[in-house]
């Protein structure tokens, strides 16, 4: 019995008619008539808990999710460009409506939220951390081919282009491909916290400001506060400033 099947078993179970009704050829209940309340039948939490529906944050897992579903395996989809939140959403409504869950397991968009300051004013910005990709954990035939249900259901929707993999064969993600992608999916969706590009010790060129067209070196970077300290010659000694990233440029890149 698959996981499918034994939750629908449990669902059924929970259903059961309430004490005191026929089952069939059980024996009638003897206990004294009286009125009770029936108790609100226990959830029932399948495995498939995790199978990103539309109403979930779908780029957050639990660190206890499995990597792999039993009997699936992760697979790569290419989509169009900007399409990988759309796609996402669309394969997750249609796997619902078509019931297919025992086919189709998780469908995972891993994003990434930063941080800008420009004039002293923040800007949260949220990136795809594998952009012109989807990944889905599916069950293919014994053959390695996409069930013909899932391939049509999967090549009608729009942004969709093909599986890594050749000939109708898509090729499943390593494990560590695997552990990777889902530790980027597992980022806690706390305060977002700035990245800057520079390194310490990196020749910049500061393009706004009062020292604009001057050339530096980058001292130390304050990511807390959106900041590049960088070291400017004036007037034969090296002072230290302050300025936001968006001020100064790499040497090669100016």
């Amino acid at each position: 019995m698959t996981e499918h099947d034994e939750t629908k078993a449990t669902t059924t179970t929970d259903d059961a008619p309430a004490q005191g009704e026929p089952k069939g050829e059980a024996p009638a209940d003897t206990t004294p008539t009286e009125s009770v309340e029936p108790k609100p039948a226990p959830a029932v939490v399948s495995k498939d808990a995790m199978d990103g529906r539309p109403d979930e944050k779908t780029d957050l897992l639990d660190e206890d999710a499995p990597i792999c579903q039993p009997g699936m395996n992760w697979f790569v989809l290419r989509v169009a460009s900007n399409k990988e939140s759309a796609v996402q959403n669309t394969l997750l409504r249609k796997v619902q409506i078509e019931s297919m869950e025992h086919l189709v397991g998780r469908i995972l968009v891993p994003t990434e939220k930063t941080k800008t300051i420009k004039g002293g004013k923040q800007k949260i910005t949220e990136t795809k951390l594998y952009p012109g990709y989807v990944f889905v954990e599916m069950r293919l035939e014994d053959d390695g081919r996409i069930p013909q249900d899932v391939f049509f259901l999967i090549k009608e929707t729009t942004g969709v282009g093909d599986f890594v993999g050749t000939a109708g064969r898509p090729t499943p993600m390593a494990h560590h491909e695997i552990e990777k992608m889902l530790l980027d999916s597992q980022k806690p969706d706390d305060e977002p916290t700035i990245k800057l590009s520079f390194e310490k010790g990196e020749p910049v060129l500061i393009k706004e400001g009062p020292f604009e067209n001057y050339e530096g070196t980058v001292d130390e970077l304050l990511p807390e506060k959106g900041l590049v300290r960088v070291l400017v010659t004036i007037f034969g000694r090296q002072a230290p400033i302050e300025l936001e990233e968006w001020q100064i440029a790499k040497v090669d890149e100016a």
